[in-house]
């Protein structure tokens, strides 16, 4: 593993000049299993942390990894997570990629337990909370670590922790996820962060990914888990990391479906809770508020979201990706940096579509556009967006 050094001023610079040219497809990867006997217990918890991933790894001889930290607000929730399970420190934290419903609760981890190592795609992003995460490693001393495919982390010696992709140079967030497999005797788990069918694809060339259990890519959308990756992965147990009645959809039913059809037992957080599964390398078993049974996952309803963001073009997608026409009067559109809001005039937002809220010198105004101001709104180095509906809830966020 490459270990970089970050300066305050050119953070982000020094992780482009930093990172070299990475070519995946080419390279194969092996992952071992170890010796066949029953051995000391194992912990995976995935968190019940909203629209998000949190995933802790409690090592047979005590180390403690910290996969993802789920959104800003949930970090406290993380961090309280923690502390009744006793982590006084992290061995290692692995941020698989800059997406802030990954990475937002870090700072509240950073900002509360020490951390020994911090595991970083290498994906350079510009929103805030991306450059308050690196600041804050670089603050307080924390060796950042960029892996490369192939790479293995050594947090306990009775575990085989292989890194399966990294996208140091993809165009994309969720491609650029850092992917791990970890084996002990003969159980195993594959994290697939928010990678896609297209990052599925390449993996299977290189790596094998059969696995025990399986926490699906990307909060179980169609996005991701394609029928031929499941079919390679033939997961005994799968585990899907969502909000609630999400504005996303996820998980997916066709997802569920394929997983279905393969008999693997699908738990989901937004019905269970926090789910733990504990393996002594030979046997595992799977609890839920001290229940082991699979979850029934409904089918969650699709609804709006903010679909993009230019804050330089100063124009911003809202989406109906569900299949009902929605009323949107009163919803709220807010800048966070500035605090700004657009409150939507009287109008059904058609299921399928897309309008386009502008503001600035360039401001549109019908046919799928609708005028906020001719103001400057949004910050040109970076500002989140909030949407929210009628009762003031918030429905969706962009970083």
């Amino acid at each position: 593993m490459r270990k970089i050094a970050l300066l305050v001023s050119i953070c982000i610079a020094v992780l482009l000049s930093g990172c070299t040219q990475y070519q995946q497809q080419n390279k194969k990867v092996e992952t071992s299993q170890l010796p066949l006997e029953q051995g000391k217990e194992m912990k995976v918890h995935f968190l019940d942390v909203g629209q998000g991933d949190s995933i802790l790894i409690q090592s047979p001889n005590g180390k403690n990894l910290l996969v993802d930290g789920s959104t800003r607000s949930a970090g406290k929730d993380v961090i309280a997570y923690l502390r009744t399970h006793r982590v006084e420190k992290l061995d290692y934290v692995v941020a698989t990629h800059p997406d802030a419903d990954h990475i937002g609760g870090l700072l509240s981890v950073l900002n509360s337990i020490s951390i020994k190592n911090f595991i970083d795609s290498g994906k350079v992003h510009t929103s805030q909370t991306y450059e308050k995460m690196l600041q804050l490693i670089l603050d307080k001393n924390i060796p950042f670590i960029v892996p490369e495919v192939g790479d293995t982390i050594p947090l306990d010696d009775e575990l085989d922790i292989t890194v399966l992709n990294v996208g140091e140079e993809s165009d994309d967030n969720n491609e650029a996820s850092i992917v791990l497999k970890i084996v002990y005797g003969e159980v195993s788990f594959l994290l697939m962060g928010d990678a896609d069918t297209y990052v599925e694809k390449n993996i299977l060339e290189r790596a094998n990914v059969e696995a025990t259990v399986l926490k699906a890519g990307h909060h179980g959308s169609d996005t991701s888990s394609s029928e031929q990756f499941i079919q390679a992965v033939k997961p005994d147990v799968t585990i899907l990391s969502y909000g609630k009645d999400n504005s996303y959809g996820h998980p997916d039913a066709e997802v569920k479906s394929r997983l279905e059809r393969l008999s693997s037992q699908i738990y989901g957080t937004a019905e269970v809770g926090n789910i733990v599964v504990e393996t002594d390398g030979v046997d595992y078993n799977v609890l839920t508020n001290g229940s082991a049974e699979p979850t029934d996952i409904a089918e969650t309803s699709i609804g709006i979201n903010i679909s993009s963001k230019d804050v330089r073009g100063e124009i911003v997608g809202i989406t109906n990706s569900g299949e009902t026409n929605i009323n949107v009067k009163d919803w709220q559109l807010v800048s966070v940096a500035g605090n700004q809001t657009f409150k939507f005039p009287n109008i059904n937002l058609q299921a399928g579509k897309t309008i386009y809220v502008t503001s600035g010198p360039e401001a549109r105004e019908g046919s799928g556009y609708l005028k906020w101001t001719t103001g400057q709104m949004w910050r040109n180095d970076g500002d989140a967006a909030k949407l929210l509906n009628d009762k003031g809830e918030i429905v969706s966020e962009f970083e």
